[in-house]
């Protein structure tokens, strides 16, 4: 592309922490607008949470993949790395990065609402069946990114994504959060997407299982990477996951 430079660690770390913010705001933001307009009718608030939810993170992957391959995701980031796609060493910087942004986010979207700004959340949802959910999610989302960068299609990416993440948060009983960055940043909100810190730690390490589950899969099913520029750029896919 003319007049497109190759982005510096800088650039790719202000993509991943601006993205992962905007996709709190977005996951948390939607979810107290559906609760207030549509209030005691939770089927209709996860809807309308969903949809604005992948309709956001399709757009964030679409701006940001070609600065940071817009993961806003460790799980991402790792499995990237680990697929031999890039360096450890960025995957360990995105992943502070992510965090941050999503805590940031949150913080955001409780002001933007009128909320407490700053609210540590009472919902639980560390169950069995959640954890179980996790698991299922994340591997899945991590099947799905690759799938498409080891084939050659990056380009369908953001919608492939957007599109698992709008159906994962009606068959998980989790509704699919698949990232351990934005589950920490919805910590830091006491409403209708909020999670209980108590709730982080199993959710987390059943994201990781169901990352390392979801490698495992490609590894298994697509062992060879598509001969193409685009398949070799990772500017051109992402993750990320998080929801209600």
């Amino acid at each position: 592309m003319v007049g497109y430079s190759e982005p510096t660690i800088w650039r790719r770390l202000g993509a991943e922490c601006l993205g992962s913010a905007t996709l709190a705001m977005v996951v948390i933001g939607s979810g107290i607008a559906a609760q207030r307009l549509s209030p005691h009718d939770v089927g209709l608030e996860l809807l309308e949470n969903a949809m604005a939810t992948a309709a956001g993170l399709a757009v964030l992957i679409a701006v940001f993949s070609s600065v940071s391959g817009a993961h806003f995701n460790p799980v991402v980031s790792f499995a990237d790395a680990v697929l031999g796609r890039r360096n450890y060493r960025r995957a360990v910087y995105y992943f502070p990065t992510q965090v941050v942004g999503c805590i940031l986010g949150a913080l955001t979207a409780n002001a933007m609402f009128g909320v407490p700004t700053f609210a540590l959340s009472t919902k639980d949802r560390a169950t069995l069946p959640h954890c179980v959910s996790e698991v299922v999610a994340t591997a899945g989302l991590v099947l799905v990114i690759f799938a498409m960068a080891r084939t050659g299609r990056s380009h369908s990416t953001p919608w492939v994504v957007a599109a698992y993440i709008g159906s994962a948060y009606f068959f998980t009983s989790s509704t699919s959060f698949a990232n351990p960055a934005i589950t920490v940043g919805r910590m830091f909100s006491d409403t209708f997407a909020g999670i209980n810190p108590i709730s982080v730690a199993p959710f987390v390490a059943s994201q990781l299982v169901g990352g390392t589950l979801g490698v495992l899969v490609v590894v298994a099913l697509f062992p060879q990477r598509a001969n193409n520029d685009e398949e070799v750029d990772a500017h051109n896919f992402t993750t990320e996951a998080g929801h209600e």
